[in-house]
């Protein structure tokens, strides 16, 4: 496996994290969306732990390591226009070469609150087979602990991280499991475009802007997260650098144009 470096295979230019105002949070309220009942564990709250470990300062390492990405699909790398027909999709610019990058350079679990036909349906359009098997877990929205009467309705979904954690095939994934250590908030982000899935982990997400298929969206999104995710591989503690340097578009940022990169 290939560590980030300052030249990457698929071009993508790779520059310090931008300083302009971050994307607002769409939390979806268009959505008309509900807090989950108490069966399915309520609204959930950053621990103590959590919180004062993130009050580190980032530091940097000497050397980059394979971190753990755990990658949202719909708004982030995809859009469903018509839900009518749920297997239809829209990519976002550069998402295949993104996702290729991703699953070839780190530790990546797919986690959806998409029902799971749909999940496999739209990661069947990103990914082959065989880049397919190299994820961790591919999860869909019977791994939130729903209730059965949640799971049907139009609840707010909240990816706590420590399911992915505590998951075994996921857990024995760390190269130094047999050392006792685990994924935790210092080696883990999640890349999602709703802040509010992230509520319990707020340090340890990613959040770009929501994609929703329009022709004029910014094109040079994704390959600014593959920047920032690079960057992320240098820290120490991934959630005291979000938490002190969050992600940020530029709205100058242009990728140079290059005939390798397909444009998707």
């Amino acid at each position: 496996m290939n560590l980030p470096h300052n030249s990457n295979n698929f071009n993508f230019t790779t520059r310090p994290p931008p300083t302009g105002p971050r994307f607002p949070s769409q939390n979806l309220p268009r959505d008309d969306r509900v807090a989950p009942s108490k069966a399915s564990g309520g609204i959930p709250d950053p621990t103590p732990l959590y919180i004062a470990q993130s009050l580190s300062l980032p530091s940097a390492l000497r050397q980059p390591r394979r971190i753990l990405v755990i990658m949202d699909l719909n708004g982030t790398l995809l859009y469903r226009p018509n839900k009518r027909n749920p297997f239809n999709f829209i990519q976002r610019p550069h998402a295949r070469e993104f996702l290729d990058y991703c699953v070839d350079t780190f530790h990546v679990a797919i986690w959806s609150s998409a029902r799971p036909e749909n999940v496999d349906k739209m990661v069947s359009q990103l990914l082959s087979p065989q880049q397919r098997a190299k994820c961790l877990v591919i999860w869909g929205r019977d791994k939130f602990g729903l209730s059965p009467a949640d799971y049907s309705a139009r609840v707010q979904c909240y990816k706590r991280l420590s399911s992915i954690w505590n998951d075994p095939k996921v857990a024995v994934s760390h190269p130094a499991a047999a050392q006792g250590q685990r994924w935790d908030q210092t080696n883990t982000v999640l890349v999602d475009d709703s802040a509010e899935k992230g509520r319990s982990e707020p340090y340890n997400i990613l959040q770009l802007p929501e994609f929703e298929g329009h022709a004029n969206e910014p094109l040079d999104v994704l390959p600014q997260v593959h920047d920032y995710l690079n960057t992320l591989c240098y820290q120490s503690n991934i959630s005291s650098y979000i938490r002190d340097r969050p992600f940020r578009i530029d709205s100058n940022y242009r990728l140079p144009p290059t005939p390798s990169l397909h444009m998707a």
